[in-house]
């Protein structure tokens, strides 16, 4: 039987930046980074991102994904609004949630990822999918 699954995502989001100088900044290497105009699965990017992942995992919660992410960024609050100032850049939290037999994670956000998020001006956005 299927179980239901949770990943988590944070993006930086512009026109044009140079993706280098965001990892570099950060010390942290992307799961993932797109150039504007890259075609992904039939689909071309409209603006340029740079990505840190978890994978999709069964998850009861969904802060069981926000927290290894929280876990790399939250000491990169400095780092992150100088990215954002020089290259007029948004910040995204996504979490996709594919829900399996109606069974739903607990969707709540901890202090800790809201504090985080308003720090930095982040959004947070969430995906959902009932498969069954």
């Amino acid at each position: 039987m299927d179980k239901t699954k949770v990943m988590a995502y944070f993006s930086i989001l512009g026109d044009v930046f140079p993706l280098d100088e965001a990892t570099r900044t950060l010390n942290i290497k992307p799961t993932s980074t797109h150039q504007k105009g890259d075609t992904v699965r039939n689909h071309i990017k409209t603006e340029t991102d740079w990505t840190l992942s978890t994978d999709f995992q069964e998850s009861h919660d969904i802060n069981e994904q926000l927290n290894p992410l929280l876990n790399q960024l939250e000491s990169k609050i400095n780092e992150l609004q100088e990215l954002k100032n020089n290259y007029d850049l948004s910040l995204l939290f996504m979490v996709v949630i594919q829900i399996e037999n109606n069974e739903k994670p607990a969707m709540y956000l901890k202090s800790r990822i809201i504090n985080f998020a308003s720090a930095i001006n982040a959004e947070i956005h969430f995906d959902l999918y009932v498969l069954s």
